[in-house]
């Protein structure tokens, strides 16, 4: 998984880049949360993301709860294709 974070008035854009898997949750974790822990909003842009599992949706969860307890915004932008199968199946267990 690579990154890229780019700045547009108080929101962070997060762009994610390959799989986010176990082996790379932590480094996603600590690429979002600390920008939701700073107070910005967070806009997190899948459209490169290839693969994720549960522990990537937990990063997800983990994100907007944070953001919740902030009163900030953290918005999914641009899912991909193979994402949004993985939260559609999330979904329906939630």
């Amino acid at each position: 998984m690579s990154y890229k974070i780019e700045t547009k008035d108080n929101t962070k854009i997060v762009h994610l880049d390959g799989e986010i898997d176990m082996e790379v949750a932590d480094k996603a974790r600590q690429t979002i949360l600390p920008l939701i822990e700073a107070g910005h909003d967070v806009d997190l842009n899948l459209s490169k993301v290839t693969y994720m599992d549960s522990s990537g949706i937990s990063v997800l969860i983990e994100s907007k709860k944070l953001s919740e307890e902030k009163k900030t915004n953290f918005e999914l932008k641009n899912v991909s294709e193979p994402v949004e199968k993985v939260l559609a199946m999330a979904r329906k267990f939630l």
